[in-house]
């Protein structure tokens, strides 16, 4: 049996919880992670969205974002989405700078943490995802975006030549929220990258 943490300190968190479940269809849990000692038991993690700048200071304070660090490093699959995918790159824009937010740096990317504009600016667009038959409904929400990826990123789809979601081994980067959909592809997609789980 399968169980999947949610980082649930701040953000998207229920919606995720729920997704997850669903695509699991019985073959594991999901549990929300407040505190440090929650992922190391985890095989995988999931990192919602919601407030990067509040997300990242609570997930140090907690003691949580290094449990994340050493668990991804050992090969554990980690999602994130939205503010999520601002935490695990490399590299920030000058806002992460101005904000001192201190990343995960697990991926070699750089973010732009506003690049698709203000919480009013929020669209829905059909979007070409690599491995995906079909376009997936990709809500986005006062969205970032990847401007750079190094070689061993692997880009999976982009959106106004913007990267909006990308793969580097174990880890996968969404600039959107695909629990807010009914499409469970990504949420599949992300378990399938789970060490001994096949499609």
């Amino acid at each position: 049996m399968l169980k999947i943490g949610v980082i649930a300190i701040q953000g998207n968190v229920q919606e995720h919880v729920q997704a997850a479940e669903r695509a699991l269809d019985g073959r594991g849990t999901v549990v929300k992670i407040k505190h440090a000692g929650g992922v190391p038991g985890c095989d995988a993690v999931i990192i919602p969205g919601g407030e990067s700048t509040t997300l990242c200071r609570l997930a140090w304070s907690e003691g949580i974002a290094q449990e994340i660090i050493d668990r991804a490093r050992s090969g554990m699959p980690v999602m994130g989405t939205c503010a999520g995918l601002i935490l695990l790159a490399s590299r920030g824009d000058q806002e992460v700078a101005k904000t001192k937010q201190r990343l995960l740096g697990l991926m070699d990317t750089t973010v732009d943490r506003n690049a698709f504009g203000r919480q009013v600016d929020s669209f829905e667009a059909p979007l070409r995802i690599k491995g995906f038959d079909e376009p997936f409904n990709a809500v986005f929400i006062r969205a970032p975006a990847i401007t750079s990826a190094g070689k061993g990123v692997d880009v999976l789809a982009k959106l106004d030549d913007r990267i909006v979601a990308a793969r580097q081994g174990n880890l996968l980067a969404l600039a959107f929220h695909p629990e807010l959909t009914d499409d469970l592809r990504l949420h599949k997609y992300f378990l399938h990258m789970i060490p001994g789980e096949r499609n």
